[in-house]
């Protein structure tokens, strides 16, 4: 597929063969070198996918995933120098879809856009809205909603759901649902799922730190709960 995704990185050369490697696989790239100029530019024009720096000037890349976050549901994909866990869980929580640490293989990040955007794509069959207990997830409309109420999902966060309301009281591993958001067998970013449960408690729990829907299963995983198969 063609995609429009916009690249914020203020190194001017990494940019440049961001831009070059998205351009010979058919993306139109976009590219700026600041925080303002990315929020501005993914406003006036909604890209399918933002690769962020997170080192940026004028607004840090942390600021930039904040402010989309609020405006929408923009698939992200973060690029950071910084190695530390804590960075790396930050950028999760504020709404980061997965990320890469510099320096990367350029043909890991193509390989990672391209997941990113296959799971965001929307297929021209269209598939059933999912149910389990309060929760539904409708994947033409990327819609959830809980107890009847909309929430706002990032499409990491969509994607667990999807899964899980599929099949409804399944055990997932860690493992098994970080393939479904990222299509990539990485033990060293499992613990990114434990950052996309804990928004998904605070967005579908009542008090998500006794959830009723959303549980974990100790040494295992976690399960969805309130489907007709649930054990």
């Amino acid at each position: 597929m063609c995609a429009r995704i916009l690249v914020a990185e203020d190194d001017t050369m990494q940019a440049e063969l961001i831009r070059r490697l998205l351009l010979q696989e058919g993306h139109t790239a976009v590219v700026v070198h600041d925080g303002r100029a990315a929020i501005d530019e993914a406003k006036s024009h909604r890209p399918d996918l933002v690769v962020l720096d997170l080192m940026l000037p004028r607004i840090d890349g942390l600021g930039v995933c904040r402010v989309l976050r609020q405006n929408g549901d923009i698939p992200v994909l973060m690029l950071t120098a910084r190695s530390t866990e804590d960075d790396v869980l930050l950028g999760l929580e504020l709404g980061a879809d997965d990320y890469m640490t510099k320096p990367y293989s350029p043909r890991e990040l193509m390989a990672r856009i391209r997941t990113v955007l296959r799971r965001t794509h929307r297929p021209a069959e269209k598939p059933p809205v999912l149910r389990a207990g309060n929760i539904t997830v409708d994947p033409v409309r990327h819609l959830v909603t809980c107890d009847g109420t909309p929430i706002s999902c990032t499409p990491g966060e969509f994607a667990i759901l999807h899964a899980m309301t599929a099949e409804p009281g399944r055990v997932f591993s860690r493992r098994q649902l970080l393939q479904h958001t990222r299509g990539h067998d990485r033990a060293s970013t499992e613990r990114a799922i434990d950052v996309h449960i804990m928004n998904l408690r605070k967005k579908t729990e009542t008090d998500p730190r006794r959830p009723v829907r959303l549980l974990t299963v100790f040494g295992v995983g976690y399960k969805l709960v309130g489907g007709p198969h649930d054990a």
